[in-house]
């Protein structure tokens, strides 16, 4: 049997206040600054990628191959979004009322379409969007890990597939660029956008 809390910082009945987020806090976990990282990151999935990654996914016209990629790590991205938009409001936050105020929050850069928009350029743009997005994850997880275990959760299923993501698109770019072979492991995901690890879906297997 679990030992009795000697102290009780939330009151009986009191909905002002969240158990989930005190015992974190008592952890060492800074939740304000979390839920502004938490932010930034769930604005570079929605609108620095989701939103741009569409257009790059439009003018990769004649590369069905790169296209197919480009479509799963684009859905996989607003997965990411919406997994982590609920753990932000049970943190106590909120999103920005206002999507201007909200791209402006993005952790990352938005990928916006290059000139000119050619493959290799295109290609380059995704790397470098997923490199950004390892790094905004892996610092969630470095600040949750041991203290805050849903968060931490979260955050590392979204980061195995941003890692993927990466490998994915070296792949793609070391071909297309410098006619190398550098082979990423990709497996087929069930359809596009199935997003294994974030939805908990298993990988392609018929």
């Amino acid at each position: 049997m679990a030992e009795k809390q000697s102290t009780q910082v939330v009151k009986h009945g009191d909905v002002t206040q969240r158990v989930g987020v005190e015992v974190i806090r008592a952890r060492g976990v800074d939740v304000e600054k979390l839920i502004k990282m938490l932010i930034a990151n769930a604005a570079a999935e929605f609108a620095s990628t989701y939103y741009y990654y569409t257009i790059l996914r439009m003018h990769l016209a004649g590369h069905e191959d790169y296209k197919e990629i480009c479509e799963d790590a684009r859905l996989e991205d607003r997965a990411h979004w919406e997994l982590i938009v609920p753990r932000i409001y049970e943190l106590g936050g909120e999103l920005p009322n206002d999507l201007k105020a909200f791209h402006d929050q993005a952790g990352c850069q938005a990928a916006k379409l290059p000139d000119p928009p050619t493959a290799v350029n295109i290609l380059t743009l995704l790397l470098e969007s997923e490199r950004c997005a390892i790094r905004s994850w892996i610092a969630i997880c470095d600040m949750t890990f041991g203290k805050d275990p849903r968060t931490y959760d979260l955050a590392s299923r979204i980061l195995n597939e941003e890692i993927e993501h990466e490998a994915w698109f070296i792949e793609l770019l070391a071909h297309e660029r410098d006619g190398k072979s550098i082979p990423s492991g990709h497996f087929r995901r069930g359809e596009p956008g199935h997003a294994p690890y974030s939805k908990n879906a298993s990988f392609y297997n018929p």
